[in-house]
């Protein structure tokens, strides 16, 4: 027999929030929030549909951990530091405790390394498949918040770690048939991104605007742009794709337009080139210069011809 409501949160849920004064023990309506001196709150919401943003076999606990990083990554992006979040959770009827709990201890094993806790939420029921938001809470020093504002013409547009990995990984997980040994890497990006948070902290001091790759690379970018209104020119010769990708038919695609892979985009300006090299080797993060923010509007990409190349997709559209 499965727990009820109040008993599911006092012995599942209840314990993610021991850590959290401000959870007041989830006993109340709301949670009190302290916003630490000279710092702004930054605030992120994503929800997550078994089917559609996980595939219905994942893990549980993998499940609530994408969840969870997915948002840490819009904090990233932002430079901020995680202090704290809520969850809504919609169950299905049949779902099994066994379940829920596993995905407890998923949020659980996150909260304890990225250095936040549950602040409160909600648990209804619901006929379709199991769903959940989050809504994590970060801080920034005040006035020194990242945006997707500010990139100028003449600036370096910089990605952080492999592009395309999370892509080939839903299709491994679908049936594209490559060798075991190869597969893993690929999977566990899909199943569990890393959200850059050090990497935003770090990019206060240097980048002009800022954007998580959680749709795509040409589509992110893009945001970027018409934010700053400005263009970007990139070079397909100069992403940042694993070497076992390439033996992958689709990897340019899935390097240019597949989403899921939570890394960050940046543009800043040349003369901080040395600055980031000595970043990216303070972190063990590879940075990667991939293109130019140029005068004018949208994204090109030239091939290792120089010439225009047109993908088929810019990226992952949710409606």
């Amino acid at each position: 027999m499965s727990r009820d409501e109040f008993t599911f949160i006092a012995e599942v849920l209840a314990p993610l929030a021991a850590g959290m004064p401000g959870a007041l023990g989830l006993a109340d309506d709301a949670a009190l929030v302290a916003c630490p001196p000279d710092r702004e709150l930054v605030v992120t919401k994503d929800a997550l549909v078994l089917g559609v943003h996980a595939l219905p076999d994942d893990p549980p606990d993998l499940v609530a951990r994408k969840l969870l990083r997915v948002n840490l990554s819009d904090l990233a992006a932002m430079g901020a530091e995680p202090l704290g979040y809520l969850t809504a959770l919609l169950r299905p009827r049949e779902l099994e405790d066994a379940w829920l709990e596993a995905f407890a201890a998923g949020l659980a094993e996150d909260q304890q390394r990225f250095g936040l806790g549950l602040l409160g939420g909600d648990t209804v029921a619901t006929p379709g498949p199991f769903a959940a938001t989050l809504t994590a809470i970060g801080t920034v020093p005040r006035g020194r918040v990242l945006r997707r504002r500010g990139a100028r013409p003449g600036d370096d547009l910089w990605v952080s770690g492999t592009l395309g990995d999370a892509a080939l990984g839903l299709r491994i997980l679908r049936g594209l048939a490559v060798p075991d040994e190869d597969a893993g890497p690929f999977v566990q990006r899909y199943r569990l991104p890393e959200p850059r948070l050090a990497l935003g902290v770090a990019l206060r001091d240097l980048a002009r605007a800022v954007v998580d790759v959680s749709d795509g690379l040409l589509q992110d970018l893009d945001h970027l742009c018409r934010a700053s209104g400005v263009g970007a020119r990139i070079e397909l010769a100069r992403l940042p794709v694993r070497a076992a990708a390439r033996a992958i038919p689709g990897w340019r695609e899935a390097a240019l337009a597949g989403g899921d892979d939570y890394e960050l985009l940046f543009a800043a300006p040349p003369e901080v080139r040395g600055r980031i090299a000595e970043l990216s080797a303070r972190l063990g993060l590879p940075l990667t210069r991939i293109g130019t923010v140029v005068t004018g509007s949208g994204v090109e990409v030239r091939d290792e011809a120089g010439r225009p190349v047109t993908p088929a997709t810019t990226g992952f559209r949710h409606f």
